[in-house]
């Protein structure tokens, strides 16, 4: 860890920051530049394909010269840009000003005549609402979905090799109807498959429309072009987003409550299974891989914490709170445009910055666990109470009154052992296959299509 590290006051910079760092490339201070110049660039050329003004299509050579703009930009632009910002006080006119004085600087004819073409027509906030767009887009295609496509398929393994292993199934933590460790992981790999592709489903939307989202000024300035089709175009065709046509100065962010919905709901669902994957670890239906050199415990040597699900679950909180905020605040803004909305687009990277740290957590946890096939065994083969249900449905279909009483009478509350359960279906007046059924039964085979529905769904993608 170096001193920076040491010294970051959020430990996504410090403490996790070999981690996450992954993330820096989307939502730095610097990613957040270099996606606002890309814009600028990109609107630069957009206009040159239509003519805007006395601006003409540009020639391969001139191309080449904006996308190596795009390609090339160092950590160096990023810090001229800043150093630019210290004096204009403002972040996207400092990316203006950067990209005006590499016109002027270049050997390119046309842009030095063209040099106030750059950012012609645009409020900030069509700058930064499609940076902010890229930047999310970009973290879900290539870091939060391939992130939970890891885990997805961690669990595929995972219930493919204990599909069919049986285990007590635990409803208000008492003994309840078995089920199989693979169908338990089974449900979860769904939810957080079909989540997965809820939160692919939202559309993610930009605008360039100007000041109040009315292309005042560029009527004005070229009332010949048609506007609502070149701002579609750019949007859509060179960013890759889908244009929002109805707005005011800002985006109204709707989009991003969305998104930002689809990962509390991810979040939750992790919760509940860190939760789960926890007490079964209690119960010792796993065991944990011991590290080395690892420690467990400052005072007691004998400690392997399920520290990954417990790490895990913390972050899922820390991410949902300010993912729930970005749900509710983003979407208000006084009149046309306020500019509270800023400062909490800047943090948005903090909340996925957790997701991923916790499902990095859950990924690290998974890989350290296995199922303990003895202890599982031994607490379904000693819990014969169980079969109190299917002996009463057994009852009901042969037409016994009061099945589910007399079978509440001598279970409720109570162990029963194999003898006391046989003893009962022995003296039960129903069809002799029917008692051969029962009597042949066993909690460990009383999962009914556990083992079918587990494998139905880790053969999904």
């Amino acid at each position: 860890m170096n001193e920076n590290e040491l010294f970051a006051i959020c430990p996504l910079d410090g403490r996790y920051k070999s981690r996450i760092g992954i993330l820096e490339e989307t939502f730095s201070e610097a990613a957040l530049i270099t996606y606002r110049v890309k814009v600028e660039i990109l609107w630069f050329r957009r206009l040159c394909l239509e003519s805007v003004g006395n601006l003409t299509a540009p020639d391969k050579k001139l191309e080449k010269q904006l996308d190596s703009w795009i390609s090339e930009f160092s950590v160096n632009d990023v810090k001229e840009i800043k150093s630019i910002e210290k004096e204009t006080n403002h972040d996207v006119k400092a990316v203006e000003y950067f990209l005006k004085r590499k016109a002027r600087e270049s050997d390119s004819t046309f842009l030095k005549n063209h040099v106030e073409m750059f950012h012609f027509g645009c409020t900030s906030e069509d700058i930064n609402n499609l940076a902010y767009a890229g930047m999310l887009r970009d973290a879900r295609k290539k870091i939060l979905v391939p992130t939970l496509n890891s885990l997805i398929d961690i669990l595929k393994q995972l219930i493919f090799s204990s599909a069919s292993l049986p285990m007590m199934s635990r409803t208000h933590g008492q003994p309840a109807s078995p089920t199989t460790l693979g169908k338990e992981l089974a449900n979860y790999r769904r939810r957080i498959r079909l989540s997965r592709d809820h939160f692919l489903d939202v559309q993610i939307l930009g605008k360039l429309n100007g000041a109040v989202g009315n292309f005042n000024a560029h009527v004005v300035a070229d009332s010949e072009k048609n506007w609502l089709d070149i701002s579609r175009s750019f949007i859509e065709e060179d960013l890759g987003l889908i244009v929002n046509e109805m707005t005011t100065q800002i985006e109204p962010h709707d989009w991003i409550a969305r998104y930002s919905n689809e990962l509390v709901v991810i979040n939750s669902i992790m919760i509940d299974f860190c939760r789960d994957i926890w007490s079964y670890i209690s119960l010792g239906y796993f065991t944990q891989k011991k590290e080395k050199n690892e420690v467990g415990s400052s005072t007691m040597p004998h400690k392997v914490n399920p520290i990954d699900f417990e790490n895990a679950e913390g972050n899922l909180g820390l991410s949902s709170s300010l993912l729930q905020h970005f749900s509710t605040k983003l979407l208000i803004s006084r009149y046309q445009r306020d500019l509270s909305d800023s400062t909490v687009m800047r943090n948005i990277g903090v909340a996925v910055g957790y997701t991923l740290l916790a499902l990095d957590s859950t990924v690290r946890g998974l890989k350290k666990i296995v199922p303990n096939k003895v202890k599982i065994s031994d607490d379904l083969t000693d819990t014969w109470e169980v079969l109190a249900e299917p002996i009463q449905m057994v009852m009901r279909k042969n037409g016994i009154a009061d099945a589910y009483e007399r079978l509440k009478e001598i279970s409720r509350g109570e162990t029963l052992g194999k003898d006391q359960i046989y003893n009962f279906i022995s003296d039960l007046d129903i069809l002799e296959e029917d008692k051969e059924a029962l009597l042949s039964l066993l909690p460990s085979r009383y999962v009914g299509l556990a083992e079918e529905l587990a494998i139905k769904e880790a053969e999904k993608d």
